[in-house]
């Protein structure tokens, strides 16, 4: 079996939310430093273009975006579950609003001034500059805006209150009760916000928040050791694409297996991938393409996020 090898870097968010679901899991993994801004070249010779953090790798198949890592990471060891039996759209769907909703308000109060001097306070000004540059160029060409810092302080006491008032009257240590994909979407964000003094005070007002975060970030990351970026790529060159899902086949645009195509998100980092369409099911596209360095990869995106559109 091919091992787990998560692309990511220490300070992004999402790839926290991918190393709590690793840790959640209790698997072992092998970890690729990647820089935090663009250019890329040794994650897009696997990606095909798809620039976000983190991108899961297994062997010659490539995963894209936290929410379909997490349904990998279910099929590569069933429990504990992520999404516990009963409660599977519920759990989805709460961490499908906690990764857009919560997470583009965590990111406007982080960047306001006050943090952001003090997250960035190691950078040199070209650092910081090529920073500034990277994340203009993230954020635009898609559906997702950033929300005003003003809104974002006033609207987060809502969140927040909602939160400690749940966690307050849940039996359970965990929202709905046991562990599921949504207590870790919700964490991430908050994660985010404790790295500074500035923002850590949004969190920590609530102190039934402050205990379940604790627990939550009790799963830790699993264990991993370091790869290199070519190690990774030469992985790829050096396995084939697992077996397509036994799942029909199913496209309501028409498209069809075996047909050029281009797959890109729709809120932010919209840089397009192009492939040969090989499956289409009720969560994921799977899009072929080769790359000299990869070789012949395989690459996973979910539905919920993703436009596709012939090439």
């Amino acid at each position: 079996m091919s091992e787990l090898i998560l692309h990511h870097y220490p300070t992004s968010p999402f790839a926290e939310k991918a190393r709590l679901l690793l840790g959640f899991k209790g698997l072992s993994w092998r970890s690729v430093n990647i820089s935090p801004v663009m250019p890329k070249p040794d994650l897009t010779a696997l990606t095909g273009g798809y620039r976000k953090t983190p991108v899961l790798q297994v062997g010659a198949d490539v995963y894209c975006d936290t929410a379909l890592i997490a349904r990998r990471l279910e099929q590569e060891k069933v429990m504990p579950s992520l999404f516990p039996e009963g409660r599977e759209m519920v759990a989805a769907t709460f961490a499908a609003w906690a990764d857009s909703v919560v997470f583009a308000h965590a990111v406007s109060l982080v960047f306001q001034p006050e943090s952001a001097a003090l997250r960035f306070a190691r950078f040199s000004p070209e650092q910081l500059k090529a920073f500034m540059v990277d994340r203009a160029g993230l954020f635009s060409g898609g559906s997702s805006a950033r929300v005003p810092l003003e809104q974002a302080k006033h609207q987060w006491p809502v969140f927040m209150a909602r939160l400690e008032q749940q966690l307050q009257r849940e039996e359970g240590d965990f929202l709905f009760g046991e562990p599921s994909i949504a207590d870790i979407a919700m964490a991430h964000p908050l994660w985010f916000l404790k790295a500074t003094p500035v923002t850590a005070p949004l969190v920590d007002a609530y102190p039934a928040v402050v205990a379940w975060l604790a627990r939550v970030m009790a799963f830790g990351h699993g264990a991993a050791s370091e790869m290199s970026a070519e190690q990774a790529l030469q992985v790829a060159r050096e396995s084939t694409p697992a077996a397509l899902p036994g799942e029909r086949f199913d496209e309501p645009n028409g498209f069809v297996a075996g047909q050029p195509v281009i797959i890109a998100a729709t809120d932010y980092g919209v840089d397009p991938v192009a492939g040969e369409l090989v499956f289409a099911g009720s969560e994921e596209l799977i899009v072929r393409r080769e790359d000299e360095r990869a070789g012949v990869v395989h690459v996973h995106f979910p539905r919920l996020g993703f436009r596709i559109e012939a090439q």
